[in-house]
């Protein structure tokens, strides 16, 4: 059976580019697998916008005891991301005055996660990881932690994420921003203070972001006009599902902070606004995969980080009907990829 942890991490005077020091950072973080004797078999999971440390869950069929990310064979971390909700701090984080930071978090960025990966590997004492492996969010996560220093990089997987995000992607960023802070009790992001919760405006974002997340296609085949009712449709009812679901689970102001981080994903800022030279610390064995259906990030897009990447890479295209969501979907193509692409 797979050995499976749960632990935090407190990593002290953490700097955001922003400029905000924190005087202590809590990192959330599950094992699966054992670490071998020469610590060359770890792999590091980076997960999506709103997913968490359960790499086995959010990713079955893709990582576990005999699938392609082989729980029995690595041993495989997944963090979870500044900024978020199950863990590591957050919003929701206690602040020195003994109230949660709400509004007073700061922005954090892309770059900031994987710094903070960094620090996260050093405590572990992995020298370097076997890969590092990430889609949509995770694989901007999992390209910046490359960057940042590639001896600590020896294969680097970049799934449906490109190397900057362009003017359609802020554009829907916006509206969810929007669709969170017009909500009457998000007070700024300091509901939590005044006993508030701003569902209604946090399901809103979700269902804007769930239609960038599948294909026009395929909400088409699959709902078509039918109703459940006379003014209401079944595809009503699904993003409203899909809006319930995520309100259960999720911190509305963690939800702006990361969106605005994905947002404003750039690899070139600090490095050169010529692509190929802001690539050139990456990692020199690359796996770039895009999802043929993907609006969110269109596969020229995602080609795009592929051609400029250095050294090695291997450039795939998994045909789905799903849309952006096929990166979790089309368990059995990403897995003959990631297979291929870990045992080469």
């Amino acid at each position: 059976m797979t050995t499976q942890s749960t632990s935090v991490e407190r990593i002290l005077g953490f700097v955001t580019d922003s400029g905000h020091t924190f005087g202590t950072v809590e990192v959330a973080y599950e094992t699966f697998g054992t670490l071998n004797a020469d610590r060359s078999n770890a792999i590091l999971i980076e997960h999506a916008l709103t997913g968490d440390t359960r790499a086995t869950d959010w990713w079955a069929g893709i990582v576990g005891p005999g699938e392609a990310i082989d729980t029995n064979e690595y041993f495989v971390v997944c963090a979870n991301s500044l900024g978020g909700c199950s863990g590591t701090t957050g919003p929701q984080s206690i602040y020195d005055d003994g109230l949660a930071y709400g509004s007073r978090f700061p922005a954090v960025t892309i770059r900031d996660m994987a710094r903070l990966e960094h620090n996260l590997t050093q405590i572990l004492g992995i020298d370097s990881w076997h890969a590092v492996i990430g889609g949509s969010m995770g694989g901007a996560r999992a390209l910046e932690f490359a960057l940042l220093d590639k001896r600590k990089v020896k294969k680097c997987a970049v799934i449906a994420a490109p190397a900057f995000c362009e003017a359609d992607q802020i554009a829907w960023a916006m509206m969810q921003e929007r669709a969170i802070e017009l909500d009457a009790d998000y007070y700024s992001g300091d509901y939590t203070a005044v006993g508030r919760f701003p569902g209604q405006g946090l399901g809103l974002a979700r269902q804007i972001a769930h239609l960038t997340y599948r294909n026009d296609a395929e909400l088409n085949q699959r709902f078509s006009r039918r109703r459940r009712s006379p003014d209401y449709y079944e595809v009503s009812s699904y993003l409203d599902y899909q809006a319930k679901k995520l309100t259960a689970r999720f911190d509305p102001h963690s939800y702006v902070v990361l969106t605005r981080a994905l947002r404003d994903h750039d690899v070139r800022t600090g490095r050169s606004s010529d692509l190929p030279t802001a690539l050139a610390d990456a990692c020199t064995d690359n796996l770039v995969i895009s999802v043929s259906s993907d609006r969110l990030f269109p596969p020229a897009q995602v080609e795009l980080l592929a051609q400029n990447l250095p050294g090695a890479v291997s450039y795939h295209v998994i045909e789905s009907d799903v849309g952006h969501d096929g990166f979790l979907t089309e368990t059995a193509a990403v897995s003959a990829a990631l297979t291929d692409f870990l045992r080469a």
